[in-house]
């Protein structure tokens, strides 16, 4: 099936659900080669991929993953990356003060892809153990309200296409994989895509795939992120309805910053943003667009009713000392 729908994809055809999904089932169980893993990927890349076929690919892969049992709704928080803008990690620090807010955090997410720190990378340098067994993250879970899925011990197929990723170096389906793969299957996203075109698609594959509440959106500026250097274009999603808008920093009361504002560095640079920002000694850039991206998560786990409400929901949790407290619970937890 993969050679034929290179042939097509290349043609600028669309696939239908059920071609998409015969080739991931290729691809994810070794059937085809690397070759032709690289051809297909870069061909449905440069022809844009369809709801369809991304719903496809994300049914197949969590068909395929090892799941972790929650109770209650949870919430992810995450870019698609390869948007090679090389900020810190503002979906990691954002996560601690959702959670810190009481709403169930189950974060998703690598080691780098393109930049010099992924969710993972961060996170184990602020002293959490992210190679925990799904079981124990469960208890974590529970225990404290946040867990990570380091996506390794989650998605064993992806060692058929992770060395093709790497090698080809563009962004593809597999960017946009990682949120909709969630182990915890989180019924609440906050999500950063790469492209503006991919904003609203998205949003629809999270509201075909289960999810109830969220938000998918990105920067005018390139980022994968609400940003505050410019304008970011969002799809909200409320229980099958979607409504898309734009929102800026000037609209909450935050400022409007350059991007070298945002620049982070590897795993413990940005561990150290994260500290910073958290204990509330890290004011300006980094802190306001923390703030805004958790305002989203806060208003799609029910304890803010507008992003406005959010923000100051998100500049109070920081300057409690409750997202601070919620880093190192979290790590004591995990090393238990």
């Amino acid at each position: 099936m993969i050679k034929d729908a290179i042939i097509r994809v290349a043609k600028g055809d669309d696939l239908t659900f059920d071609e998409a999904a015969q080739v991931m089932e290729e691809m994810m169980s070794g059937t085809a080669t690397q070759a032709q893993i690289a051809a297909y990927l870069t061909a449905l890349r440069f022809k844009g991929e369809t709801i369809d076929e991304i719903t496809a690919c994300a049914t197949v892969m969590r068909d395929k993953a090892v799941h972790i049992k929650k109770n209650a709704d949870s919430l992810d928080i995450v870019g698609t990356g390869g948007d090679g803008t090389g900020t810190f990690n503002i979906s990691t620090t954002s996560a601690f003060v959702i959670s810190a807010a009481d709403i169930p955090v189950a974060k998703h997410g690598n080691r780098s892809m393109s930049s010099k720190s992924g969710a993972s990378d961060c996170l184990e340098a602020l002293g959490i153990n992210i190679m925990i067994s799904p079981e124990k993250n469960e208890e974590v879970l529970r225990k404290t309200g946040i867990c990570f899925m380091h996506a390794q011990n989650y998605h064993s197929a992806m060692k058929y296409v992770a060395p093709v990723r790497k090698e080809i170096g563009i962004r593809n389906v597999f960017n946009l994989l990682g949120p909709l793969t969630n182990p915890a299957s989180a019924n609440l996203q906050v999500t950063g895509v790469y492209s503006e075109n991919l904003v609203e698609p998205v949003a629809r594959v999270f509201s075909n795939l289960g999810v109830k509440r969220g938000f998918v959106f990105h920067g005018n500026d390139g980022m994968d992120e609400v940003t505050v250097t410019d304008k970011t274009k969002i799809c909200e999603i409320d229980n099958g309805h979607f409504r898309t808008y734009e929102i800026t920093p000037e609209q909450f009361g935050l400022g409007t910053y350059d991007m070298s504002e945002l620049m982070g560095g590897d795993g413990a640079e940005n561990a150290e943003i994260t500290s910073g920002i958290l204990s509330g000694k890290l004011k300006g850039a980094k802190r306001d667009i923390v703030v805004l991206n958790s305002a989203l998560g806060l208003v799609a786990g029910g304890k803010a009713e507008s992003i406005a409400q959010g923000v100051k929901l998100a500049q109070k949790i920081i300057d409690s000392g409750r997202a601070l407290a919620k880093v190192e619970e979290f790590a004591k937890a995990t090393n238990e």
